[in-house]
């Protein structure tokens, strides 16, 4: 089972656009494109980022600040010039203060601390930052000139990240018992930009005149390399032609090895990395086996290999473990294998293609997308740990071993955290929840954004109920904040109430129904009967008329399923009343409020046990679930647990463009309806209506149907309906799976409704095994 992310949400959930992040590099921006360059630029898709390099001294009396933006990026490299003659305590004050700097001008306010070098972290470990992450990629103490103060920084670091990478698994075993979240990220390759010189036929002007066969390397030539077996490898093959591109650093030019079929061409631009390649018959990997290579992960093996290119290296550790059964990979000891190795490299090219046909299938899995994508998924993870007070923390650690839990639970919204709590606190059964999503609280999750609003990122939630149940076991996990909903419909010019009162009747049609029965009376004369009533169209124009209902009903309904009512169920439009009164309140039940402070903390509460192991970002079908759990209970789609086999059960799709704007209110109720097929969304909401906040500034939602991305609504239509009742019974014949929520059960409820179904569900299970404590037998559904 994968439990890199086996974490949970914290008390307010950020979105990564909104924080921030600061890297901390001992490598220049632009020297050589390595790890930190291929991660940055993808945040930088996500968030703003300041790459944030070691200072330059400076004959200028004062420290100052250089920000270097770069074409074709978003990252800001940040170089800090300090006076050449201060000594160390004076430049730690100085680049304290400069990073303040940086973050007060920069508006970079808890930012995301990201460290290469542990050096960096004093001067930044007054930060208030939303997370810190120490990337490993080297073991920098062992490299020549390594300060003798690496270690203690490290030390300090590691006690104060939230999650440590390394570049190698071999680095990851010698680093894992000092940091509890902690993990292996191995070198990725980017295979596009090296696949294309396998199809490149330009020589570059330097390596065009060199006789071939030709080996290369390029990297950053450095003690990690053995120069003697350089030195020997070209003696031993003088009809061979040894090319090396990349910087010379810390070694002196004079010691490289010289020899008439030994090429130096110095630094190139990664741009140009593949013309190189393209030009080569083999790619070299010379390391020394040292302490400086001990650890290291070269992300050039995969990239040699993405170009098309057979690979001789020593036996650099993480390079054997990882690709010594990889075709192309030819793995030596010594000068005399590696000049045999350099002849097996060049047959394998002469014989064709085939050998790179299982090259490529490992290369896709190790593509530096696939990498940040997990990485940005943990970061998230730990910075919402850090924001949760100590006491609110889900434990970290998964039991494993023989059936490690009670219960699977499937999906952490509304029905999968109710059954969880109840199962945990009631029956004393290990839990564990799973959620594809990064966060818990499904569809109700709700964040502060880049202002500071609290918004909901799926739509309004709004909490209605008449159960006094659902209401007073949802008061243990929160306090509530009083909130009736009101909606208004914007038709032409008018924003009307809806469901229609008697205030949108008078607005609309210019008259002056002053009781509830001039009301009942004027809807009455433009009602339309229908018999039998069978679909949503039916069931208004029965009540209202034809006109009524395309004023406020077809277009909207159209837009928000993709159908007319006419294709529809009933229940569609019955859900929404007709009222002869002016109450303008969109609900009538009994409890009408808001979690005080938000849903995401409801849920926090909620899946607060000692029993409850939650896993975010994790997908069920990813888990290992072979003595994972005795029962399972999935409230996601019923069809794609069994894997479609029936068919496909349709659903509608939401999609939302969030906006702040810098205004205290924009509208004057919470939500506005735009039924006018001509405006492509449904309604627009502004969020501090919902949550009573004090802000300058406001925050909206436009929400858009759609008819693709993740399944929000099940389409009523008899014809689903009835594919659903076969899926159904299906399930009866599964007794290790349980079925509950809105996509479980192929139903729309409202968010009390899942509540009661998740209690009426424990119980159930509960009498199933007739005990109320710890359940001898959770094999059964």
């Amino acid at each position: 089972m994968n439990l890199q992310s086996s974490f949970t949400l914290s008390t307010i959930a950020t979105e990564p656009a909104d924080i921030p992040l600061i890297c901390f590099s001992h490598l220049r921006w632009d020297f050589v494109l390595q790890r930190p360059q291929h991660l940055m630029e993808r945040f930088s898709t996500q968030r703003r980022v300041f790459y944030f390099e070691e200072f330059i001294p400076t004959d200028h009396h004062l420290p100052y600040l250089e920000i270097h933006p770069f074409e074709n990026t978003r990252v800001k490299a940040i170089r800090p010039r300090v006076p050449h003659w201060w000594n160390e305590q004076e430049r730690e004050n100085a680049l304290r203060g400069l990073l303040n700097e940086l973050i007060e001008l920069h508006r970079a306010e808890r930012p995301i601390l990201w460290f290469y070098t542990p050096l960096m972290f004093g001067f930044a470990k007054h930060v208030d930052a939303t997370a810190v992450i120490y990337d490993c990629m080297d073991e920098l103490a062992n490299f020549k000139f390594a300060p003798a103060s690496l270690k203690d920084a490290e030390a300090a670091l590691l006690a104060r990240a939230d999650a440590v990478f390394t570049g190698g698994v071999s680095l990851y075993e010698a680093k894992k018992h000092l940091h509890d979240n902690i993990h292996a990220f191995p070198s990725s390759v980017d295979i596009n930009h090296f696949g294309t010189a396998r199809i490149i036929d330009a020589e570059p002007s330097d390596q065009a005149s060199i006789p071939r066969p030709r080996l290369g390397y390029y990297g950053v030539i450095d003690e990690r390399l053995d120069l003697d077996l350089i030195r020997m490898l070209a003696a031993a093959s003088p009809d061979k032609s040894f090319v090396f591109v990349g910087p010379v650093v810390k070694i002196l030019p004079a010691e490289l090895p010289r020899a008439a079929n030994i090429h130096y061409l110095g630094q190139k631009s990664y741009a140009d990395l593949p013309g190189y390649l393209a030009g080569w018959d083999a790619a070299l990997m010379p390391f020394a086996l040292n302490e400086a290579t001990r650890f290291i992960s070269p992300t050039k093996t995969p990239e040699y290999l993405a170009a098309g290119r057979p690979v001789v290296s020593t036996r650099i550790r993480d390079v054997e473990r990882t690709y010594a059964n990889i075709p192309g990979v030819f793995l030596v000891d010594d000068a005399d294998e590696f000049a045999k190795a350099c002849d097996g490299a060049l047959d394998l090219i002469r014989s064709g293609t085939l050998w790179r046909d299982d090259v490529d299938k490992y290369l896709a899995t190790s593509s530096w997308d696939t990498t940040f994508k997990n990485m940005s998924l943990i970061v998230e993870q730990a910075g919402a740990r850090r924001q949760m007070p100590a006491d609110r923390q889900f434990p970290r650690t998964t039991r494993l071993g023989s059936m490690a839990y009670d219960y699977l639970i499937v999906g952490a919204g509304f029905a999968g955290s109710v059954l969880a709590e109840r199962l945990a606190s009631e029956s004393d059964l290990k839990v564990l929840v799973c959620d594809r999503r990064p966060h818990i609280a499904g569809n109700a999750y709700d964040y502060h954004d880049a202002a500071g609003i609290l918004v909901h990122k799926y739509g309004p939630h709004i909490f209605h109920t008449n159960s006094d149940d659902v209401f007073s076991y949802l008061s243990r996990f929160t306090a509530w904040r009083p909130y009736e909903h009101r909606v208004l419909s914007q038709v032409g010019n008018l924003r009307l109430p809806v469901p229609i009162n008697r205030t949108t009747l008078n607005a609309l049609y210019g008259v002056d129904l002053r009781s509830e029965a001039d009301a009942a009376r004027f809807l009455s004369e433009r009602a339309r009967p229908c018999d039998p009533i069978l679909t949503s169209r039916d069931v208004v124009i029965s009540q209202i008329g034809p006109d009524l209902y395309k004023t406020f009903f077809e277009g909207y309904t159209r837009k928000q399923w993709g159908l007319d009512p006419s294709e529809l169920d009933r229940s569609v439009t019955a859900r929404v009343p007709t009222r002869t009164n002016e109450d303008d309140r969109y609900f009538l039940d009994a409890f009408q409020a808001m979690p005080l402070e938000g849903y995401t903390r409801m849920f926090q509460r909620m899946l607060d046990h000692e029993n409850i192991t939650v896993m975010v970002g994790t997908e069920f079908a990813d888990l290992d679930r072979k003595g994972l759990a005795r029962h399972t209970i999935f409230t996601g789609p019923i069809d794609e647990y069994f894997d479609h086999r029936l068919g496909s059960l349709p659903y509608r799709s939401l999609e939302f463009r969030h906006e702040t704007h810098d205004v205290r209110r924009m509208f004057p109720v919470g939500v506005i309806n735009y039924p006018s097929e001509d405006v492509p969304f449904t309604r627009v909401t502004e969020y501090k209506h919902l949550t009573g906040q004090v802000h300058p500034e406001t925050s909206i939602s436009y929400e858009y149907s759609r008819a693709d991305g993740d399944p929000y609504y099940p389409i009523p239509r008899a014809e689903n309906q009835a594919l659903y009742k076969q899926y159904e019974a299906l399930a009866r014949e599964h007794d290790d799976v349980t079925f509950v929520g809105r996509l479980g059960t192929y139903k729309y409820y409202n968010m009390d409704q899942v509540v009661g179904q998740a209690l009426a569900t424990y119980r159930r299970l509960v009498a199933k095994r007739g005990v109320t404590g710890k359940l001898a037998d959770a094999s059964g559904g």
